[in-house]
């Protein structure tokens, strides 16, 4: 399972924010808690239901979405 099965997007969930597997698990609030200093371990502790490959799933789904072009207007 990759990223692009285990990120979910449904209208009726959470508002329509990315989730993880159907779970309601954002992505953002995966994403904050790292940047908060949490580490996998503690992450996976909380969220019984969340497996080390849904983190990593939701740090390539961030990447993937900051990854743009900069255009610069001559």
């Amino acid at each position: 399972m990759n990223e692009a099965t285990r990120i979910t997007v449904d209208p009726g969930q959470c508002g329509g924010r990315p989730c993880i597997r159907g779970l309601r698990i954002r992505v953002s609030d995966v994403l904050a808690l790292l940047a908060s200093g949490a580490d996998r371990d503690e992450i996976l502790a909380d969220f019984p239901l969340l497996e080390d490959a849904d983190i990593t799933a939701a740090l390539e789904y961030a990447a993937r979405l900051s990854d743009h072009p900069v255009l610069r207007v001559a």
